[in-house]
């Protein structure tokens, strides 16, 4: 079987031919960006051991097993993540709620050193985003990362390590174990009804990481409740959500005191964050 012969198969099963294309390299040990070696390469014949992984690994994607799973990473905001099952997939809407935190932290009246909070960090996409921006362009911050996971925060840490980046960890549950107050508080929480539809075609992620209560908005409570207790004054939160319930979230953030409250769209369109100022 040549390397375009894999591919095809791999089609055939019901994968996409980018996906395809992307674990016939990580079979042959290949960068993701050598795409264009499969190209030059495509009637190359694929030794017996390679195209036998391959095929294992086609009928996992098949079986609805999450790729970065399968190729143990995912690309987030430009820098390269180790995932698995302890842990959500990071998705593109979220950079949405990095650029908008970015975006905060470059307004005038912001100390020195900022003190950054990310809730329910699991791989630690969020964290290490805003830290690694931030250290690129020469500002000095505390980034505290929480999970109640003990294992995501394993695979945060161990992001944190390879790309060589300074957060804190703390194991709780969203603020119950956090000390000190924050200029800026981030959370991706779970967000989805308990009996969504969409549930099954999520069955190989973490289900305490996807959902909340009856109407998915149990966590968002809770975080809109208890973080004035833990923003400096003039603080900001910023909440990712689901792309109905933008509206709800900005009335919780208006009920708990929050002004400025306001939601941002994602690429796609959909309304994907809110937030608010807190004035102390």
């Amino acid at each position: 079987m040549s390397c375009e012969q894999a591919v095809v198969a791999a089609q055939a099963l019901g994968l996409e031919r980018l996906e395809a294309q992307l674990l016939l390299l990580h079979a042959l040990g290949k960068p993701a960006s050598a795409r264009s070696w499969l190209l030059a390469h495509d009637t190359d014949l694929l030794a017996h051991d390679i195209a036998a992984s391959f095929q294992a690994l086609s009928l996992r994607r098949a079986a609805g097993e999450p790729l970065a799973y399968i190729v143990g990473s995912k690309e987030f905001f430009g820098l390269s993540l180790k995932v698995d099952a302890r842990v959500l997939v990071p998705r593109p809407d979220t950079e949405t709620l990095v650029e908008w935190a970015l975006d905060l932290l470059q307004l005038p009246g912001l100390p020195p050193e900022l003190k950054i909070l990310d809730l329910g960090t699991g791989s630690g996409a969020i964290a290490l985003a805003i830290a690694h921006s931030l250290q690129a362009a020469g500002r000095q911050a505390h980034v505290t990362a929480v999970d109640a996971s003990a294992d995501a925060l394993l695979v945060a840490r161990d992001n944190a390590c390879g790309l060589g980046l300074t957060v804190a960890f703390v194991q709780s549950h969203w603020l119950q174990q956090v000390d000190g107050n924050f200029h800026l508080i981030v959370s991706n929480p779970p967000y989805i009804a308990s009996a969504d539809p969409h549930l099954p075609a999520l069955a190989h992620e973490p289900l305490q990481a996807l959902t909340a209560g009856a109407d998915g908005l149990d966590d968002l409570r809770q975080i809109v409740e208890e973080a004035p207790g833990s923003l400096s004054p003039g603080g900001w939160l910023l909440l990712e959500h689901g792309y109905d319930q933008a509206g709800r979230v900005r009335q919780l953030l208006r009920q708990h005191g929050f002004l400025q409250v306001q939601s941002r769209r994602d690429l796609a369109g959909i309304e994907r964050c809110s937030g608010g100022h807190w004035l102390g």
